[in-house]
C-alpha cells in the first residue's frame, strides 16, 4: 500500500482528473459498438478509478458516478 500527501490544490486536481476519466469511461460503456471483452476491460478499470475517487469525494458527488449494472451490461 502506498500513501500520498496532497495539498488542497493537488487534491482538487486529482479529483478533476478522476472525474474526467470516469466520464470518459461511462461514455465508452454506453457505446454499443464495442465488443463485450473491451467493455468488460473498461468496466474493471472503471471500478478501480471509482474506488480511488471514492476516497476523496463526498457521497453526493460520488452518487453521480455510481453505475447500475442492469442498465449498462458488461
Amino acid at each position: 500500500m502506498l500513501g500520498f500527501l496532497f495539498n488542497e490544490r493537488e487534491c482538487k486536481e486529482l479529483s478533476y482528473m478522476l472525474r474526467k476519466e470516469l466520464d470518459e469511461m461511462l461514455l465508452d460503456l454506453s457505446d454499443n459498438r464495442l465488443d463485450a471483452e473491451v467493455r468488460q476491460a473498461i468496466s474493471k478499470r472503471y471500478r478501480t478509478v471509482f474506488r480511488m475517487y471514492a476516497r476523496i469525494a463526498s457521497p453526493k458527488e460520488l452518487s453521480r458516478y455510481a453505475r447500475n449494472h442492469r442498465i449498462i451490461p458488461m
